[in-house]
């Protein structure tokens, strides 16, 4: 068995970016621990101030397949390009027909635009089609 992954965003509003990742992977957000109806009442239990409460969120595949996606709050906002981005795989893959595949990911693309991301650009060739785009807070990832 291989290494289970998370995967890590530093961001300025946790909250903000995990759902807008839950809206674009179909994940959910986390349960608050067992014995606890909500996040508050625990972070109530272990002293967690109101301030401090934004701090973190994650998200996870509720079928369990994807890595769970863990968001933390850092003082700095983003600056350069990703070194690692996301490609969502929602067009069908190269067994559809190109233009099938961008018909599809044109209706992703719109729905993610109106949770919050914007769309950078295209990138289309004899075989291939991705759109960029930026969610919430100017991270890219490319669906395909």
């Amino acid at each position: 068995m291989g290494t289970q992954v998370q995967v890590v965003f530093d961001c300025t509003d946790p909250d903000r970016m995990a759902h807008f990742w839950a809206t674009a992977l179909g994940y959910k957000l986390d349960d608050p621990p067992e014995g606890f109806e909500t996040w508050d009442a625990f972070l109530d239990s272990v002293g967690v101030p109101p301030e401090h409460r934004n701090d973190a969120s994650a998200i996870s595949d509720p079928e369990k397949a994807g890595p769970r996606i863990y968001f933390q709050r850092v003082p700095e906002a983003k600056t350069v390009k990703n070194r690692v981005h996301l490609d969502l795989n929602v067009g069908g893959g190269r067994k559809a027909p190109l233009e099938e595949r961008k018909q599809r990911i044109a209706a992703v693309a719109e729905r993610l635009r109106e949770a919050g991301a914007t769309r950078v650009g295209e990138l289309q060739t004899d075989h291939e089609y991705h759109v960029a785009m930026q969610d919430v807070e100017g991270n890219e990832f490319d669906l395909q």
